[in-house]
């Protein structure tokens, strides 16, 4: 293919080149920007106005010169190459080894953007995936081919939390199942966290991690989830895998748009993030679930911080909408010590009643959740009427239920690091249960548990 070299280059800012009089190129094709001293960087079409091109450089602008500099298009899209030998392996952002370990043999090369699965294709995600905490396995079980995002704050444990799903994670087939892990945006003593507990929990022979520090190249993290992702749909639907992908942080992404659409001077939306945000996001979170006729499957667990605590921000908020779902983590739990901190009460999985029951996880689940939910409601408006009146001005009925919140939440919430079969959840949840009256049990529960 003949290539052409141009020195049209007549603005930069921020990571972006704007060039002009660039003909016979198409969207997403990749670039070779070759500087003065005979270095050579990668960008990427990002927006084309009839002869005049935006370009994202992969590695940064720094140095460039406009009238030295020159654009050369490669006639090819941003691709990534993919092998079973990625497994155990650390990588960047863009998907080259940061383990001091030699480069893969890639068995074939997939385009990093993909596209979100056809509603036609899909196939019903109606297998349960085990994450050894109680609060989600219990009441807000995940699916195969699911997509949970976990609302998080600032200062509360979320990789904690996400390194211990994918230390625990499990499907029946247990040979066949695998973890994608990518972060983005982290600091360096995040990555070393990161890359010393998996090592350590015994995870990373079927662990494969992307890693995009914040020092990194803005741009990196917009490739992050994206490569992650097409690694996930080779290991998925090439050859079989049940695939959990875990993307954090989601703010990190998000804020890398807003940077982005900055320098490219397009109208701002919501708190100054774009208006494409949520189609951008749905690009991702669609690219989950399982396909008609293909064993494999792609789960996926998003992990961003909201600010502020603010669950109406514009990243949870257009999460919520596009996933089937939340785990929220709350501040509260956290100040009383007890982890994971998952608030309950705002936690949903709406695909939950595809996973459980008979012959799945247990033929009562899904009344003794509701019956766990209700409990537990009712102890926290206990908790709160107690601040008004104290407990002298409580019923013995209403003082069982305060009872019981407490225990719930240090007992069934609160498992620290253990790692609880769903047997082990329900059995505790039977167990929690029986602390109250038996007339308000069998009211909760209307039959066997």
């Amino acid at each position: 293919m003949i290539t052409k070299e141009y020195r049209t280059i007549k603005a930069i800012e921020g990571p972006l080149v704007f060039a002009e009089r660039i003909t016979g190129c198409g969207l997403g094709e990749m670039c070779i920007i070759k500087l003065e001293d005979g270095q050579a960087r990668t960008g990427q079409i990002l927006q084309l106005q009839g002869d005049r091109a935006v370009i994202q450089v992969l590695e940064g602008t720094g140095g460039i010169d406009a009238l030295t500099t020159s654009v050369t298009p490669t006639g090819e899209t941003a691709r990534v190459g993919v092998s079973l030998d990625m497994f155990g392996r650390i990588f960047n952002g863009f998907g080259e080894p940061m383990d001091g370990l030699p480069s893969i043999i890639p068995e074939k090369y997939l385009e990093v953007n993909g596209l979100p699965m056809n509603p036609a294709s899909r196939d019903k995600p109606n297998f349960f995936v085990q994450t050894g905490i109680s609060a989600i396995d219990g009441l807000n079980t995940l699916v195969r081919g699911q997509k949970l995002p976990i609302f998080s704050g600032a200062g509360l444990p979320a990789k904690e939390l996400a390194v211990q799903i994918v230390r625990q994670a499990r499907v029946a087939e247990a040979a066949d199942f695998c973890v994608v892990f990518g972060a983005m945006g982290i600091t360096s003593r995040e990555a070393f966290f990161f890359r010393k507990e998996l090592s350590e929990g015994g995870a990373m022979e079927r662990t494969i991690t992307f890693i995009n520090q914040a020092i990194d190249p803005v741009i990196e993290r917009l490739f992050t989830p994206r490569i992650a992702l097409a690694t996930a749909e080779y290991l998925a639907f090439d050859k079989g895998y049940h695939v959990m992908v875990v993307l954090t942080d989601m703010t990190a992404y998000c804020d890398a748009l807003r940077e982005l659409g900055s320098a490219r001077e397009e109208i701002p939306g919501r708190r100054s993030y774009p208006g494409y945000m949520y189609t951008d996001l749905a690009s991702l979170y669609e690219r989950a679930g399982r396909l008609k006729g293909r064993k494999g499957s792609i789960t996926l667990m998003p992990i961003l911080t909201m600010p502020d605590d603010d669950i109406t921000h514009p990243i949870p908020d257009l999460s919520g909408y596009i996933t089937e779902g939340q785990i929220v983590l709350s501040r509260a739990l956290h100040r009383k010590g007890i982890y994971p901190p998952i608030e309950v009460l705002p936690c949903l999985s709406r695909l939950m009643n595809l996973g459980i029951g008979k012959g799945k996880t247990r033929e009562t689940h899904r009344r003794l959740a509701d019956a766990l939910y209700s409990a537990y409601a009712r102890g926290g408006d206990v908790r709160r009427l107690t601040t008004i009146v104290g407990e002298d001005g409580l019923t013995e009925v209403d003082k069982a239920y305060l009872v019981f919140a407490d225990a719930f939440e240090r007992r069934f919430v609160g498992q620290g690091d253990a790692d609880r079969t769903i047997d082990e959840t329900l059995d505790l949840g039977v167990e929690l249960l029986k602390m109250l009256p038996d007339r308000e049990r069998a009211a909760l529960t209307r039959g066997k548990i």
